[in-house]
């Protein structure tokens, strides 16, 4: 009889190697798991602590195929993954978290969208485009009309290739690459909730949580537990989530990021296979986290708990306006002593505006509490730059 803990041959291939990575590392090495990983930064957040690092290109077919054959299982904490890599690593026997078929629909907004369509699962109105020229035509011919939302068909993150339309000359400066139109949604609140979904088949659901974005950069800002609406709606929320899951054919963890309208529908706005902002907060708030989830999905331990412990509060570090460069953080005195608080850096030496750096986590007797405590911390610790953009 053999365990995957403490196991010199077993071993997960990591493809990417960013702040994720770092953290489902963290896990692994309390766990005892063997972890390698494959990233083209030579300066990877996980590079320290794993059995194996290797600098080269996750989208690349066959540096994946090479560096994954031999281990029992493959795990992605990026998107841009090559998927036909996987597909032929599954044929030879190395389980892959999520499945290529999954992925490969995630990678393309206009799949994904299709997909949800085909399946009988609610999300906003859409249709895609080959480019912004074409997009501006349907406007133009009244096909479509302002203000809608855009977003690059493959490739957009951390609000990059996503922007609200509200203008007519806003659609002038729009790439000629593949694209989605969405209509906009009166949303009362933008709720994610991570699914782990074992090779066994069973199923465990993170409680939702409500995401505040910040005005102008389009990433979340705090990430709020529990959130803030009926027990009802939430239960409705989990239940979209997990039949997203399924439908999709997922092993190891869907981030379902959803809309709830002011009219008290839900729709699945995107979906991420891999571990997610949105439950950075399982780590102080939750029994199991979810990168140990990840990690129990991948080397077939049963799920874990995913009970909440107590009311909890993320706040993202990201680099200040106007800074670019090596990453000096100013306030950390003052921001540590926030009592209920604790810091995540994620290995990253330079900073640029909006960029991610880390995450404070707070916990509280009440939401509220949390809530305070989170933002204290957060505007106390300021990431700078001693050379200015």
């Amino acid at each position: 009889m053999s365990s995957p803990l403490a196991n010199p041959n077993f071993e997960i291939a990591l493809l990417g190697g960013g702040q994720l990575g770092k953290m489902l590392l963290a896990e692994a090495l309390r766990m005892d798991v063997s972890v390698r990983a494959l990233d083209p930064d030579p300066k990877a957040p996980c590079r320290l602590g794993l059995r194996r690092f290797e600098e080269g290109d996750f989208r690349d077919f066959d540096t994946v195929v090479r560096f994954a054959r031999g281990a029992q299982s493959a795990v992605i904490e990026i998107e841009t993954v090559n998927a036909d890599a996987l597909e032929l690593l599954e044929a030879e026997g190395v389980r892959c978290f999520p499945p290529s078929a999954a992925l490969r629909i995630i990678q393309n907004k206009a799949a994904q969208k299709n997909f949800w369509l085909e399946n009988d699962l609610p999300s906003s109105k859409f249709e895609r485009f080959s480019g912004g020229a074409s997009l501006k035509e349907a406007v133009a011919e009244g096909r479509w009309t302002l203000p809608l939302v855009w977003k690059l068909a493959e490739g957009g993150y951390d609000g990059f290739g996503v922007a609200l339309l509200r203008r007519p000359e806003e659609l002038d400066n729009l790439p000629e690459q593949a694209c989605i139109a969405e209509s906009l949604v009166d949303i009362a609140e933008e709720i994610g909730v991570i699914v782990a979904r074992h090779p066994d088949g069973s199923m465990a659901t993170f409680p939702p949580v409500a995401m505040e974005f910040h005005p102008s950069a389009n990433q979340v800002e705090f990430v709020v537990c529990p959130a803030p609406l009926p027990a009802e709606a939430l239960a409705e929320a989990e239940e979209l989530a997990r039949r997203a899951a399924s439908a999709l054919g997922i092993l190891g963890l869907l981030a379902v990021e959803l809309f709830y309208t002011r009219d008290g529908h839900w729709l699945i706005n995107e979906v991420a296979p891999r571990p997610h902002n949105s439950g950075h907060l399982t780590i102080e708030g939750c029994e199991t986290s979810q990168f140990e989830q990840l990690l129990r999905c991948a080397t077939g331990l049963p799920l874990g708990s995913t009970a909440l412990r107590q009311p909890t509060v993320m706040a993202n570090v990201v680099g200040a306006e106007g800074h670019q460069g090596p990453v000096a953080y100013e306030g950390l005195e003052r921001a540590l002593a926030v009592p209920g608080t604790r810091l995540h850096l994620y290995g990253k030496s330079e900073t640029r505006p909006f960029r991610k750096l880390g995450h404070w986590t707070a916990v509280g007797k009440s939401l509220d509490e949390a809530r305070s405590r989170a933002a204290a911390a957060r505007n106390a610790l300021t990431a700078l730059s001693y050379t200015k953009s």
